[in-house]
């Protein structure tokens, strides 16, 4: 069965073999933004995640903070995967706000392959997570009623040369308790060798409200949505390098740094992120 002949109820390998995948053998998922940067191409895997930030000198005095995360995807078929974006712990050290540590919310979802043209190397696959509020409050995490995350990805190939896109927004179902955000991604990566694929990427957030939870100017990126008082407009963005590693043919490893590109810069100056991308 090929890639183009698929429909949404065809079964099909989770993760084809060479012959069979096409152009997407050699393409990798977003390392940066993990959280909202979904993969347009469908994939089952199991991702740990680790995230090292350094806060902004300006934000409360500074400090740093660890995510400790697991992502799961899983493709049900060819077209459609079932997926789980967030989960985790988070341990702030920030004197100002008395060093918490506690549990994200969870986020759940799907997305779906709309157009998979192969020929075109080109995949558009549109998707919506749902952030339940289960998470610890000390860590601003369990607030609200939830938040929507409708959004669309994409991946266009030039042979060893792939671009991927994002665009969504972050829908609260309390205004008050947490900002609506929409929040674009893109990353250029070049496929120089299954051990090296460098990569650039961008990843933006704009403030389109003011909350009522909290007295800030800034947000938190894709980590924490305060329902800051003072943001409405405020746009915040990271750019950042980094490389993937095929260490097996189910097995990459990725590395990225990011340093923030607009002011204010709050939650993040920079940081450093680590995953495993596990597909079977």
């Amino acid at each position: 069965m090929s890639l183009s002949t698929a429909t949404a109820g065809t079964v099909a390998p989770k993760n084809p073999p060479l012959e069979a995948a096409d152009w997407k053998v050699n393409t990798i998922a977003p390392v940066t933004n993990p959280i909202f940067f979904e993969d347009a191409i469908i994939r089952s895997e199991i991702r740990p995640i680790f995230v090292h930030h350094t806060i902004d000198n300006n934000f409360l005095g500074g400090g740093t903070a660890q995510l400790y995360a697991l992502q799961l995807r899983y493709a049900v078929t060819d077209r459609l995967a079932l997926i789980a974006t967030q989960d985790g712990y988070f341990d702030v050290n920030n004197d100002a706000i008395a060093n918490p540590d506690g549990w994200m919310d969870l986020a759940a979802g799907f997305k779906y392959a709309l157009i998979d043209n192969p020929a075109a190397q080109f995949i558009l696959t549109p998707g919506l997570t749902f952030h339940i509020p289960t998470g610890d409050r000390r860590v601003f995490q369990g607030r609200g009623g939830g938040e929507f995350n409708p959004f669309v990805s994409f991946q266009k190939g030039f042979g060893d040369l792939h671009v991927s896109g994002n665009l969504g927004l972050r829908i609260p179902v309390s205004g008050n308790e947490q900002n609506l955000m929409a929040h674009y991604s893109l990353m250029v990566d070049y496929y120089v060798s299954r051990w090296f694929i460098p990569f650039v990427s961008a990843n933006f957030w704009t403030n389109l409200n003011d909350g009522t939870n909290i007295g800030l100017r800034s947000n938190g990126y894709d980590v924490i949505n305060f329902g800051a008082n003072n943001v409405n407009g405020v746009t915040q963005g990271m750019v950042g390098i980094g490389f993937r590693s095929r260490i097996t043919s189910s097995i990459d490893i990725g590395a990225a740094y990011e340093v923030a590109a607009v002011r204010p810069y709050g939650l993040t100056n920079n940081r450093l992120t680590f995953d495993m991308c596990i597909r079977f």
